[in-house]
């Protein structure tokens, strides 16, 4: 395990790139950001704590870390970077708090073992790609009563068989005809989130 010093205050780019030796990285709450390609490629690093001083995650930052297994962002945390989690292929879990209001291009491309997202209500934009090629994610619940802008296409491509998309059920029509947003008309479904039940 490898322990960041309490005096740091930003991780910078590639400060960790390519360190294929680390297996698990504690993060001080003096550190408010997460630099580009901070971590990108430490592929034996299996945890990672990230405190809630921390404000932006970085482009890249943990590009290519095969082994992550599940993060969570605090909520203080506002955006997701361009391919900040692109090919983590073992990420089972993602937690993406209420803080969140931009998730980057490619942000989660082929993180082929996530099953499920949930997308709060607080972003309001997606990047093109963010969650192409996850294969086995059959479930997408995005909460925001106005579609969220999608940033370009593919956005929940190549996802898995039977991918639905959840939305508020009032907001079932203003997802269907939104931009990009209408290339996955047929798999949107309306849904009460605050009962967790489907409206058909």
């Amino acid at each position: 395990e490898y322990t960041i010093p309490d005096n740091i205050t930003s991780i910078g780019s590639c400060a960790f790139g390519g360190c294929n030796s680390i297996t698990s990285v504690t993060i001080p709450d003096s550190v408010t950001e997460i630099g580009d390609s901070a971590f990108a490629l430490c592929d034996s690093l299996t945890s990672i704590t990230i405190p809630n001083s921390v404000t932006s995650i970085g482009s890249q930052a943990f590009y290519g870390c095969y082994s992550l297994t599940s993060i969570t962002i605090p909520d203080s945390v506002t955006s997701i970077g361009d391919s900040a989690f692109y090919d983590c292929n073992s990420l089972t879990s993602i937690t993406i708090p209420d803080s969140i209001t931009e998730i980057g291009d490619s942000a989660f491309y082929y993180c082929y073992s996530l099953t499920s997202i949930t997308i709060p209500d607080s972003v309001t934009t997606i990047g093109s790609s963010a969650f192409s090629r996850c294969h086995s994610q059959t479930s997408v619940y995005c909460k925001a009563t106005t579609p969220p802008t999608l940033g370009g296409t593919y956005v929940f491509d190549d996802n898995g068989s039977g991918r639905k998309i959840y939305v508020p059920a009032a907001s079932v029509e203003a997802y269907k005809s939104a931009t990009y947003w209408s290339a996955y008309a047929s798999a949107i479904v309306g849904y009460d989130f605050e009962n967790g039940v489907v409206v058909e």
